[in-house]
């Protein structure tokens, strides 16, 4: 079934450019982009099924065998991924969908939205697929691209100046890339990834050193990782609350992937593990500490974020099979739940009229329902049992134990330190936002006025006056439970998720079913 592999990448490109040719036709586009991301994540789930049954799927784009031509690779680990960011991407979209019809934009809404998101859908599924270091570069740069458009609909000054920033670190990160990618190829000779398996081993312990570095940095600024975190809780809050959901969601974990494959295929040995494993817990530590500091619920979350990368980098940095499975199965979860509260805290801001903490309360009565769908997820992620947030980190502690070094045991008091400063920070959502009285300037229960709310994705001219205190739209609490279940289904097919994790982190490690599914005869 090789055939289908390149399809999470082929389809959305096609949908971007029908959807842009009906550009005026805003019914046409939405059909294009549902049909589009719902045919994507059936592709991915089979290219799942396959990759655990078969093996990894490979397929030479053009038939231009590798290395010459660019080939593309599912395996347990990128399938894995396809699945989960093509759910989350089709909730988001039928969320911003829903939005915008119940701000009064379905006839006139920005044409290039649907063309851009599914760009930006390409881009990630692309970097996933990549069996090659370019064609990797080139997915981070479809994505870098396509978000810089996302974060900056509606021309706010606010939002370009963020976008300027966020671009700029961007830029940075693909230069860095960019330069070691052609340190890789003058030093080997090819950029395939099975290849290089082979003739990275043979380098000087120096070099590899140098490149591993390199490509470390690169992704480390993607990942949003401690120290190079600094530019996102300033980027993402400004950015309409579905695009802010799916960048939260889905981008920071393109940069952690790259960090799996590399560090597994590319660089086993662990000569950076105490390394990742400092790095891991100075992000664990100084974002959830932001995040408590914080005094608006965007903000805290994009700390969050930030915190969380570090329990991935935690499961990597152990160099154990147990390790890479739980971080495997964090990034999984992490997905999930952090897209879940970024859609939970744009129904806030739209019920609310405010995401700033000292301007909300009282939600839990005003709409029991957002306060079920922010309420969930917070405690998935503070690691509540049985919740997979739990789960994933017990693996991770499990496997922190089972290493007995220092720094291991160190990294396990951080994790668990982190963890209840993640349930203290959403706890002061709830409190304040929540559960004390309503803030007086809060819209009431019977109003409403119907102007746009400051999530908006489509351009006007008028600055915001009001919020919708009506009900709720239900095409942007529909996807939201969708996403609130999916989580709570994490736990219930939590056993099966592991086996593949497991599965995954093992082939990763022992490298030959990679490189064997591209070059069955052996590499050149």
């Amino acid at each position: 079934m090789t055939f289908l592999v390149p399809l999470p990448v082929v389809m959305p490109l096609l949908g971007a450019a029908l959807a842009l040719l009906l550009a005026g036709r805003p019914r046409l586009q939405r059909l294009v982009s549902l049909t589009v991301l719902t045919a994507t994540v059936a592709v991915a789930a089979l290219l799942l099924f396959y990759a655990t049954v078969d093996g990894p799927q490979v397929v030479a784009v053009g038939g231009w065998a590798a290395p010459l031509g660019i080939v593309l690779v599912a395996d347990q680990l990128a399938a894995l991924m396809l699945v989960v960011s093509a759910a989350v991407t089709l909730c988001v979209l039928v969320y911003s969908i829903g939005q915008g019809m119940a701000d009064g934009d379905e006839e006139t809404p920005m044409s290039v939205y649907h063309p851009t998101y599914l760009v930006l859908t390409a881009g990630v599924c692309n970097a996933f697929l990549s069996g090659d270091l370019f064609n990797l570069y080139v997915g981070f740069e479809i994505l870098l691209v396509a978000s810089y458009v996302l974060l900056t609909l509606g021309s706010t000054e606010t939002r370009i100046r963020a976008g300027t920033t966020y671009v700029v670190v961007s830029l940075l990160s693909s230069l860095i890339f960019l330069i070691a990618i052609g340190l890789v190829y003058a030093s080997t000779g090819t950029l395939n990834l099975a290849q290089l398996v082979d003739r990275l081993d043979a380098l000087p312990d120096n070099l590899r050193l140098l490149l591993q570095g390199m490509l470390l940095l690169a992704f480390g600024i993607k990942a949003a990782v401690f120290p190079l975190s600094a530019w996102l809780p300033d980027s993402y809050p400004t950015a309409p609350a579905p695009v802010t959901a799916v960048f939260a969601g889905l981008l920071t974990k393109v940069g952690v992937y790259a960090i799996i494959r590399t560090e597994t295929l590319l660089f086993p040995g662990g000569r950076t593990a105490t390394l990742l494993l400092v790095v891991a817990g100075l992000t664990m530590i100084v974002g959830i500490l932001g995040a408590v500091a914080q005094s608006d619920i965007k903000r805290l979350l994009s700390f969050t974020l930030i915190s969380h990368i570090g329990y991935m980098l935690f499961g990597v940095g152990l160099t154990t099979q147990l390790g890479l499975s739980a971080a495997i199965f964090y990034v999984v979860h992490h997905i999930t739940i952090q897209t879940t509260l970024f859609l939970a805290a744009g129904l806030v801001e739209r019920r609310g009229g405010s995401t700033a903490l000292d301007r909300l309360g009282g939600l839990a009565r005003l709409s029991p329902l957002l306060g079920v769908l922010f309420f969930i997820p917070a405690l998935n992620l503070a690691g509540i049992p049985p919740f997979s947030g739990f789960l994933g980190k017990l693996g991770l502690v499990q496997a922190g134990v089972d290493d007995g070094g220092p720094l291991a045991w160190t990294l396990v008091a951080g994790g668990l330190l982190t963890s209840l400063l993640t349930l203290y920070a959403t706890a002061r959502v709830w409190n304040l936002a929540f559960w004390r009285a309503p803030h007086p300037d809060m819209p009431g229960p019977q109003d409403t006025h119907t102007t746009r709310s400051a999530g908006a994705l489509e351009p006007y001219e008028e600055p915001d006056k009001g919020y919708s205190g009506a009900m709720l739209p239900r095409l942007m609490v529909a996807p939201t439970i969708a996403l609130v279940v999916l989580g709570l289904a994490l736990t219930v097919v939590a056993g099966p998720l592991f086996e593949i994790s497991t599965d995954a982190a093992d082939d990763l490690m022992r490298r030959a079913p990679y490189v064997e599914a591209v070059y069955p005869g052996g590499t050149p």
